[in-house]
């Protein structure tokens, strides 16, 4: 069993260009902890592409257990991303799953 941490954020950009370049940085530094936080078993992360009601970006990622999710939450290089993403991040949705 392995645990799907999932997160959904909106983000406070509210022009197209604006949006899409916050969404480009919370991908390229969220993904660049591939490799980076041993935790991580898998992560793919990219904006919605329907648009409408949806939120602006989603994460899923994928750990071997609660701890190793717990060590990749506390990890240096995540808070740093973190700080960014927060920056430009209205909402934020998580959910995390026992599969």
């Amino acid at each position: 069993m392995t645990i799907l941490h999932i997160v959904s954020w909106k983000l406070t950009a509210t022009d197209p260009a604006d949006k899409a370049e916050h969404a480009a940085q919370m991908a390229a530094r969220l993904g660049a902890l591939v490799g980076v936080v041993d935790e991580i078993r898998s992560l793919r992360i990219g904006p919605d592409v329907v648009g409408g009601a949806n939120w602006d970006i989603a994460l899923v990622a994928e750990f071997d257990d609660e701890a190793a999710l717990g060590r990749y939450q506390v990890h240096p290089d995540h808070v740093a991303a973190g700080a960014y993403v927060r920056s430009v991040v209205a909402e934020r949705m998580a959910v995390d799953l026992l599969v």
